[in-house]
């Protein structure tokens, strides 16, 4: 199994910061740590609260938060929702639906 973390520039309305992005085949959601957020985009406190499964067994988590971020793959803009993580080990988690659907179109340029 091979990891791609890359640094990445990510937009929001409040700002734009520079990130290390983890491209996680394994993860459903693309994910952000409350800190990696900060100065970037306002939160959405989400209706229903998502209970997730992580990679541990027997371990859930509860994610209350999403925002909408644009961030830049081979200088091309990609926009996606990303799940606010508490605790998140990484800056950035991009996960399947995300690495499928944007950033494959964002190599075949």
């Amino acid at each position: 199994m091979s990891i791609i973390k890359l640094p990445l520039l990510f937009e929001g309305s409040l700002g734009e910061k520079h990130l290390y992005a983890l491209f996680d085949s394994g993860a459903t959601f693309s994910c952000i740590s409350p800190e990696a957020v900060e100065d970037l985009e306002q939160l959405l406190k989400l209706r229903h609260p998502l209970e997730v499964a992580t990679a541990g067994r027997d371990q859930y988590l509860t994610i209350e938060h999403s925002t909408r971020l644009d961030f830049y793959f081979n200088e091309i803009r990609l926009s996606d929702e990303f799940m606010v993580v508490p605790d998140l080990s990484e800056d950035v988690i991009l996960g399947v639906n995300t690495f499928q659907n944007r950033t494959a179109d964002a190599v075949a340029y």
